[in-house]
């Protein structure tokens, strides 16, 4: 125990790790299995090489950003004693991490789309260890990375700047330590946001083009082999729903222990462990929580065809939230001591652990939620497609309607959360609540990197024409996958909320402001700024992704046109060209809502002051957070309300299949719902944990210095206002005006 006390420190990134050298295994597993005959190779290939060109694309516009970026960085450390030039080094770190992250993610995808392919020809149970395998490698690569570069920093920067000059942990040297670290979180969220933007223009673009002439206009299926933009929607799963997701995930994982750590510098805490625990406990659980998640993912198997594929990932799903609620209670109790205080909250250690439980609780509600809202057989599934038998229009209202509906409840939960981690453990229970949710982070990012792998795999049997029940199978994963992967959202858009939150209590406490006052004209004007922002960032992305799908359906009509013998198998496509247009798209698109992002929080924080900014921080993070949960939900019902008629659904007592009437609506209600919920929606945890990151960093800059001499005067009175939901404070002195 002696030993443990006095390395935690240094076991935290061993934990990271654990978890990399676990996904190297598995990695190595996938790429052992079979990938069938020639032609599904052949275009396992085309897929694997245009979500490489695209890769390679981005990363080419984003160095000169990251460059630029870590110099003014650099520069901006100097100027106060609060920060220190190396913030560009941990900046730079974070991107690149954070791209590594992708990266991990979309090749393994590549190569389990295949694999998973041929596993379906001999049994659904074989397909759905290969595609979870390759999804697990993304979940182990993100959070192991995330822990192991976050935790290593930590270290490096703990170390030079407070223990080698025997500085207080409480005091500016430590506010100093990790304000540097704060840029592997704003390295992080920058690569993370232009990625989701920049895949989910591409991925749009593909599937909307091969959507309108493919299955609209030519009458064939949307992964036929004669679709020009099919290897391009297919890559589009890969650097939407991979590398995006990948990307956008690590940075809520690294922003949301970097807000607890923050935070938890403000708590004196005479502990075992130098005064750190309160550092230390999100890092640690957050390891504990990547160590369970490998042994949750040990419970991910089906042995029958008709066994359930849902409840298998679920199993694995509970398993890692329920042991890791259970370690996180030992945890606790051994780090911290029994009373702690910040900002005059007191509270104690059981009272932090009953606050990480309110955010696991949250993190479950918003999936169980989200999976109603969204999955096939529901009831607000089924009223899209009731709808859909009355025509186009009827099918987008009744999608529009369900979207809305859909942010009632998560809204509910995510306010009873924040008052209920308020009330254990005041704000560092929200920040701790935040990463009690994102604890299991490897397991969430496994079980929605599945879904894309399986879409692919069902992609390559359409087009290398398997027979019907290699079909089947994958369209049973598929199904699944559609409906994890609007969970995942919805876990992603509930933890940047208690995320933003708390960057947001820490950007408060550095900026030295003790309030927000929204009477101020200027602040309510900042208010409703904020407000503003997700609506144009959404027209933004949007519009982007129907400039890119013009250019896709005249490239695709094109190619039916001028190309004979497509349509008769005889000639083989231009994919390539539908590749590029997409690639070039989605990397000139992405640049204005990053803009937005990054410059808004400085220019009003520069011109206006901290309080102005916290207004437009609280406009922009309830805005975001409403719009994404509406349009990542209403994409999703949409989506799977298009696949329900694949099976065939009755409306009135009649049975439609593919192809009818109102199929075709469901089809033109999916294809409004897929920049919604692949583009715009999932953009929005990304955008609002961003500029409440950026505004951090700027804190320093910007703070309102504190007159402290009045409180030397004791001829003076001073007021203290309350803060709501206080409990008292133990022998608190009481200054009456």
């Amino acid at each position: 125990m002696d030993f443990l006390q006095s390395n935690l420190i240094y076991i935290i990134p061993v934990l990271g790790l654990v978890g990399i050298l676990v996904m190297l295994s598995k990695s190595i597993w996938i790429t052992k299995q079979p990938t069938g005959d020639e032609k599904m190779n052949e275009l396992a290939g085309y897929i694997a090489d245009g979500a490489m060109a695209f890769l390679k694309a981005e990363w080419r516009v984003l160095s000169y950003f990251v460059i630029i970026a870590a110099l003014l960085l650099g520069y901006s450390g100097t100027l106060v004693e609060t920060s220190s030039s190396l913030i560009a080094v941990s900046f730079v770190i974070g991107a690149v991490t954070s791209a590594l992250a992708g990266y991990i993610g979309m090749n393994v995808a590549t190569k389990a789309n295949v694999r998973t392919t041929q596993a379906a020809r001999s049994s659904l149970s074989h397909a759905l260890k290969v595609s979870f395998t390759g999804g697990t490698v993304m979940g182990l690569g993100v959070a192991g990375l995330a822990i192991l570069g976050l935790g290593s920093l930590f270290i490096i920067f703990y170390c030079l700047f407070v223990t080698s000059t025997g500085a207080n942990v409480n005091g500016k040297e430590m506010e100093k330590a990790l304000e540097v670290l704060a840029g592997f979180s704003l390295g992080a969220e920058s690569i993370a946001l232009f990625a989701r933007v920049g895949g989910g223009i591409y991925t749009k673009a593909a599937d909307v083009g091969a959507d309108l002439v493919g299955k609209v206009e030519a009458g064939i299926p949307e992964d036929d082999v004669r679709n020009p933009a099919t290897i391009a929607d297919n890559v589009g799963d890969n650097v939407g729903d991979v590398a995006g997701m990948g990307a956008d995930l690590f940075g809520s994982y690294v922003a949301t222990i970097l807000a607890t750590m923050v935070l938890g510098r403000e708590i004196i805490s005479p502990d075992n462990f130098g005064g750190i625990a309160p550092i230390l406990l999100p890092m640690l659980i957050a390891g504990l929580g990547l160590i369970f998640s490998i042994v949750g993912t040990w419970f991910v198997k089906i042995k029958n065809e008709s066994d359930s594929v849902q409840a298998a990932l679920n199993l694995g799903n509970w398993s890692s939230i329920i042991l890791t609620a259970i370690a996180s209670f030992f945890a606790v109790k051994w780090l911290l001591p029994d009373t702690m205080n910040i900002r005059g909250y007191e509270f104690t250690s059981t009272d932090v652990f009953m606050a990480i439980i309110v955010g696991l609780i949250v993190g479950a509600l918003m999936s169980i939620i989200t999976e109603y809202y969204t999955a096939m057989g529901k009831r607000p599934v089924v009223s899209i497609i009731k709808q859909s038998s009355t025509g186009h229009a009827t099918n987008v209202i009744a999608g529009l309607a369900v979207g809305m509906e859909s942010t009632m409840l998560p809204m509910i939960v995510l306010a009873g959360g924040i008052y209920g981690s308020y009330h254990f453990a005041g704000l560092y229970g929200v920040a701790i609540a935040a990463a009690g949710m994102m604890a299991t982070t490897a397991m969430q990012l496994a079980i929605d990197a599945f879904g894309p792998i399986a879409d692919n795999a069902g992609g390559i049997a359409e087009m290398s024409q398997l027979p019907e029940g290699v079909r089947e199978r994958t369209d049973n994963l598929d199904a699944v996958g559609n409906t994890t992967a609007a969970t995942g959202k919805g876990f992603a858009i509930a933890s940047a909320a208690l995320t933003s939150l708390a960057l947001f209590a820490a950007f408060v406490g550095v900026a030295g402001i003790d309030k927000i006052d929204i009477y101020k004209a200027d602040v309510l004007a900042g208010l409703f700024i904020g407000g503003m922002i997700p609506f144009i960032f959404s027209s933004l992305c949007i519009s982007a992704v129907g400039r890119a799908a013009m250019d896709m359906v005249n490239e695709v009509r094109r190619q039916f046109r001028e190309i004979p013998g497509i349509m008769e198998y005889k000639a083989r496509p231009e994919y390539e060209k539908c590749v590029a247009i997409s690639t070039q798209a989605s990397i000139r698109e992405m640049m204005l809502p990053g803009a937005i992002a990054l410059i808004t929080p400085i220019i009003v924080g520069f011109v206006f002051g901290p309080e102005v900014l916290g207004g437009l921080l609280a406009g922009v993070t309830v805005s975001g957070v409403l719009m994404g949960m509406f349009q990542s939900n209403a994409g999703g019902a949409w989506d799977n309300a298009k696949k329900s008629f694949e099976k065939g659904v009755v409306i009135d007592g009649e049975t439609y299949y593919k192809k009818s009437e109102p199929h075709k609506a469901s089809v033109t209600g999916d294809t409004v719902g897929d920049p919604f919920k692949d583009t715009s929606g999932p953009s929005m945890n990304i955008l609002i944990k961003l500029m409440s990151i950026v505004s951090l960093i700027i804190a320093p800059h910007i703070a309102v210095k504190q007159k402290t001499a009045m409180l030397e005067q004791p001829h003076k009175t001073i007021e203290i206002s309350a803060i709501p939901f206080q409990k008292p404070v133990q022998n608190a002195i009481v200054i009456n005006k």
